[in-house]
């Protein structure tokens, strides 16, 4: 006995994106594409009369994010499944798309075959995650040097725009010292020259409380 269709609604405010996924999937015997949406309006209401079983969700939607509409989406009908297509694979976008209910993560310029693959393992009660997706999502953020107490104070000053004399005059040090310090974080960071210093001072001045 063959099983039914999977029936898909498609989520995008590109038509033509929205027509080159709809010419492939139905091209894959077992798919149905049974409904599209260029908005929140036209995907909640296709969602009452269309009846699919997955979403296939745009993440950059113009009138919501596609991260909300899902999470909108599940709050009327938790059983549905939902698929985020996207053209990033920012960590963070990825951590709140999952978050928000999506079962599968895919990037638009992944190999063709890899949405057909999510598809079946969401169908299945399962989730799917771009491998590069996977690779960003649990990567390891290399571990930042440790700095001193002294090291920090002299990181921070810079970041207010000090010199060196400055410096030495507001934390009562030699001149020498002041320098030896900012060789020595320069050292520890791997920062080239005075300029790399300046900018690593001032990107990082939050964490310095210097802003």
């Amino acid at each position: 006995m063959t099983s039914p269709p999977i029936r898909l609604l498609l989520v995008d405010d590109h038509p033509l994106v929205r027509d080159g996924l709809k010419a492939s999937l139905e091209a894959v015997a077992g798919f149905e594409v049974v409904g599209e949406a260029g908005c929140a309006g036209e995907a909640l209401a296709q969602l009452e009369t269309v009846a699919p079983q997955i979403v296939l969700m745009d993440v950059g939607m113009k009138d919501i994010n596609g991260i909300d509409l899902t999470a909108l989406m599940l709050q009327r009908q938790p059983q549905l499944k939902v698929l985020m297509l996207s053209m990033y694979d920012n960590p963070e976008t990825m951590r709140r798309a999952l978050q928000a209910g999506a079962r599968g993560y895919v990037l638009k310029d992944g190999p063709a075959g890899e949405i057909v693959v999510a598809i079946e393992a969401v169908a299945a009660g399962g989730t799917f995650l771009s491998p590069s997706v996977s690779r960003q999502l649990f990567r390891v953020p290399p571990r930042r040097p440790v700095l001193s107490l002294r090291e920090n104070q002299i990181l921070s000053a810079l970041a207010k725009g000090l010199s060196s004399k400055q410096i030495a005059r507001q934390l009562d040090l030699g001149l020498r010292t002041v320098e030896a310090h900012r060789q020595g974080i320069k050292r520890k960071l791997g920062l080239e020259g005075q300029a790399e210093l300046i900018k690593y001072a001032v990107e990082h001045a939050h964490e310095l409380g210097a802003d």
